[in-house]
């Protein structure tokens, strides 16, 4: 009556089975006086179950037609009127039509039997009329479609005769005549069930009667129907009850077998089982109250007589409710995503909830078993519910929930159903974005490619989507010198890009701040404190400060005496690096020589000596390109060329004369003047040999030899070298000192005092404060000790210059026994190494400087040695032959005294040609 619903009188039509699809039933809207024109804006259908519906209506004439297959004993078992009643809807208005549609029988089964065969065991003397029960045909037709009669074959000892029972006819075979075993022992009949459908359907049974000797007394039971109660799902194997028939004969005819009747549902022999020898009905299968709460059981027992009788019961077993099922819960409707910003009330879903039990076993209860902020409201209806929200939501601290529902019956014991309901918490932009560290701190080395990322920002935002979409800017003040101008940040990501290339020369450290803002509605946002720090890059290539020529390239010329020692000292490569720590150190190789038996460079000094002497099929000139690196990381290198030019001593001219004058004697082919020319350069030459050995085993080590080879150099970077004149003794030192060595505090010095341990001395001289970098460095054998690197002390250069970080010195043991110079700290009295760049006192000023020349002090070059001076008085006049002094007046001199000897050699091969 709400809705406007109208109902009329129901209209019935028929419809055989097995009927085609699309067959009209009849014309629904004629017959309930509808427009045929408004039938499909008014939706005019029929309403069917969850089922597929058997009949439609054509809402364009409205005709009522079969939409899929009938199957009349599929949908009416038995042979009652088959009648389906029908929903026809329209709406606008909403009016409800029930139409009775009836399924007419065609007869499209035959008459079945259980088996193909039935055997009769009769004695002989069975009178006539005894009445033998037949197997029952079975059709699944209904009315004159269903079993109409049964014909027995023809013959003169029996008869069918029919019983009408309530649902169908059963057919007997019966004696009307005695039989003879002696005469006939078998009868083979043939049984026919006859339906009475057109044209009609027959089914067959073969019947065969035994002819047996007499049993005259057949099992009998106590009651013809037993009735029993039992609870579904009892344990398989339990007992029902157990049948008991009485037979008065004695011996096998007395002697009685159970068996459950033909006739029965499959489903019965599924489920029950009969023992043949005890008469125990026992469970087999599923009891399922749901499924058939009643069984109707026929049981036959036999005798073991000849023929043996037979006598029949029924057992009817009801079976009892028992709480198996648990409820079910339906989810009508689910909103799966809820905003966190919701009121409490909000509702969520409905949930329907049913259970097959019957009784107190079917009535549920339901409830959420989890914690959450969720709750169940009873509706109107019974067993509907709708869960609601229960206080407010927050999806950054939970954005997703489990709702668990549980369903109990009421049963004993209950049953219990779980249903989870899967709830996301929608985002609301309530979370600006947030920075892990705040300030940020980021290292960027110097020299930068400008235009490239330098480093990145990253904020964070609990919100989801566009609420957690973060965008960057840096915030500008403004100034025309402000670093922020010079950089850009990549909106997107937060990567920072870098305009210019940084220099740590200049800038070490700026800050600046970035903000980061989400896309929320509400826009929200936060900034961060960026500190950038410039680290030192190895920018700067070596420089070489010796051999340089007039035209600036890094290439000299250095003359040698043919007849040099082994280990003679050629020259030494000087050079420096502008960059600090290890970018300033400096390796020294050999490129290219023209030959690499005679010059060794070492590596850590720069000096080039000879690796043997000269003969007399070595070339007068020789060119060694030398490679100068650093030690960074990407090393960067310079070169230089050194031109050897080896030139004859001033004793090599008469050999030389007299050579030419043997090869000229050889040319005038004068055997006598040959002979005697080669006798006395052979000995000439042998004296010479022995005068050398005399004069170099005469020579003292300590003493006689300038330069002595160092026995614990180990080829790593620590080198020295000591030298000796007269009293004096030397040591040339490189970057690395020993731990005894000690730096005069205040001074940048670089003069290394060591003490002699061979000699006393009383009173100490005054430092001299003069000495130049050398041109070359000439001497005979060199001496190393060994000085070892400890990464603990810091050099200052000058002023304006970076702070240079070097090791720590220490001195090595002298190799005569005692240590080299005293403990670390020891006062200027004290006997101590002193570092000097440059002529004057401690914390003098440098010298003029020419333009291009960098000053000593502004650096330390790796690989060049110090002067070290040992002295056995501090006070006193400076004495200027305790240093070891070069310089460019020193190299003008050897330059000049070298020619002069070649002026000599050539006057005096002169003279001696002339006589």
């Amino acid at each position: 009556m709400l809705f406007g619903t109208q109902a009329s009188a129901q209209i019935r039509y028929s419809v055989p089975e097995e009927v085609k699809q699309g067959t009209v039933v009849g014309n629904v809207a004629k017959d309930l006086g509808l427009d045929i024109a408004t039938l499909t804006d008014r939706r005019f259908r029929v309403v069917s179950g969850s089922k597929e519906a058997i009949f439609e209506v054509n809402q364009n004439n409205g005709a009522l037609y079969v939409h899929s297959h009938i199957d009349r004993e599929e949908l009416c078992q038995g042979s009652g009127t088959c009648l389906m009643e029908l929903k026809i809807l329209v709406e606008n208005p909403l009016e409800i039509h029930y139409v009775i549609v009836e399924i007419t029988d065609v007869n499209d089964h035959s008459p079945i039997f259980p088996e193909a065969e039935q055997i009769f065991d009769i004695a002989e003397h069975t009178l006539p009329g005894r009445r033998f029960q037949l197997h029952t045909a079975r059709d699944p037709d209904a009315g004159v479609n269903s079993i109409r009669t049964y014909t027995l074959t023809s013959n003169e000892h029996f008869e069918v005769n029919i019983r009408q029972g309530e649902a169908s006819k059963i057919p007997f075979l019966v004696l009307k005549k005695s039989l003879d075993r002696e005469q006939k022992d078998k009868h083979t009949l043939l049984l026919t069930a006859v339906d009475g459908g057109k044209p009609q359907r027959s089914g067959t049974l073969n019947v065969t009667i035994i002819v047996l000797d007499s049993n005259d007394n057949r099992p009998m039971f106590s009651q013809e129907v037993y009735q029993i109660e039992i609870q579904e799902n009892v344990p398989l194997g339990a007992l029902v009850t157990k049948m008991k028939a009485t037979d008065p004969d004695e011996g096998s005819n007395g002697e009685v077998k159970y068996s459950l009747g033909k006739t029965l549902s499959p489903k019965v022999y599924d489920i029950f089982e009969l023992d043949k020898v005890t008469g125990e009905i026992t469970v087999r299968g599923l009891v399922d109250y749901e499924e058939n709460d009643l069984f109707e059981l026929d049981i036959e027992a036999s005798d073991k007589g000849t023929p043996p009788l037979t006598g029949e019961c029924r057992v009817i077993i009801k079976v009892k409710d028992v709480n198996d099922n648990p409820p079910e819960i339906e989810v009508t409707s689910l909103s799966n995503t809820v905003p966190e910003d919701s009121k409490p009330g909000t509702i969520v879903s409905l949930l329907g909830v049913k259970d097959s039990d019957s009784g107190v076993n079917g009535k549920v209860i339901l409830q959420i078993s989890n914690n959450v902020p969720f709750e169940l409201k009873p509706s109107y209806k019974e067993n509907t519910y709708s869960v609601v929200t229960k206080h407010l939501l927050d999806r950054e601290q939970v954005s997703h929930y489990e709702i668990t529902i549980k369903a109990t019956d009421c049963g004993d014991p209950p049953l219990s159903t779980f249903k989870t309901l899967s709830i996301h918490i929608s985002d609301v932009n309530d979370n600006s974005p947030h920075f892990e560290q705040n300030p940020l701190h980021f290292y960027l080395v110097e020299n930068n490619v400008a235009g490239e990322s330098i480093f990145s920002v990253r904020a964070t935002d609990n919100d989801v989507s566009e609420n957690a979409a973060i965008t960057y800017h840096i915030v500008r003040e403004g100034s025309q010198n402000d670093v922020t101008s010079f950089l850009n940040v990549n909106s997107e990501n937060g990567h920072i890009t870098a305009l210019k290339s940084f220099d740590f020369e200049t800038v070490k450290t700026f800050q600046f701040h970035v903000v980061a803002s989400d896309s929320g509605s509400p826009q929200l946002s936060s900034n961060v404190t960026v500190n950038v720090f410039i680290l030192d890059q190895n920018d700067n290539a070596p420089v070489i400060l010796y051999p340089l020529s007039s035209n600036g390239s890094a290439e000299g010329v250095e003359e040698i005496p043919r007849n040099a020692n082994a280990g003679q000292v050629v020259t030494k490569v000087r050079a420096y690096d502008a960059d600090i720590g290890y970018n300033g150190w400096l390796l020294f190789s050999l490129q290219e020589v023209t030959e690499h038996s005679l010059f060794a460079l070492d590596r850590y000094t720069g000096q080039i000596r000879t690796l043997r002497s000269f003969t007399e099929t070595d070339e007068a000139e020789h060119k060694l390109l030398i490679l100068v690196k650093d030690n960074g990381n990407v090393s960067l290198s310079a070169t230089a060329t050194v031109i050897v030019k080896v030139v004859e001593p001033k004793e090599a001219f008469a050999a030389s004369d007299v050579k030419s004058a043997t090869n000229h004697d050889e040319e005038s082919n004068v055997t006598f003047y040959l002979m005697i020319t080669l006798a006395s350069v052979s000995a000439l030459f042998i004296i010479s040999i022995i005068v050398l050995i005399a004069m170099q085993c005469s020579k003292s080590t300590d003493y006689t030899s300038k330069y002595l080879q160092e026995t614990n150099y180990d080829g790593t970077l620590c080198h020295s070298i000591q030298y000796r004149s007269g009293d004096k003794r030397y040591m040339l030192v490189g970057p690395r000192m020993s731990i005894g060595s000690t730096i005069v505090p205040g001074s940048h010095a670089n003069t290394l005092v060591l003490p002699d341990r061979r000699r006393a001395s009383t009173e100490p001289k005054v430092q001299s404060g003069d000495w130049r970098y050398s041109a070359s460095l000439r001497a005979g054998g060199v001496m190393q000790s060994s000085v070892h690197m400890e990464e603990s002390s810091v050099m200052q250069g000058a002023q304006g210059v970076l702070v240079q970080n070097w090791p720590t010195a220490s001195s090595a043991a002298d190799p005569e026994g005692g240590e080299v110079s005293p403990p670390m700290g020891a006062g200027v009295d004290s006997n101590s190494w002193h570092f000097r760049y440059g002529p004057g006192g401690p914390g003098a000023p440098p010298p003029h400087l020419k333009p291009g020349e960098v000053p000593p002090e502004a650096f330390i070059i790796p690989g060049s040695p110090a002067i070290i001076s040992i002295r056995q008085n501090q006070g006193g006049e400076d004495d200027k032959s305790d240093f070891i002094t070069f310089g460019k007046k020193e190299e003008a001199k050897k330059k000049k005294k070298k020619k002069k000897e070649k002026k000599d050699k050539k006057d005096k091969g002169k003279d001696d040609g002339d006589e």
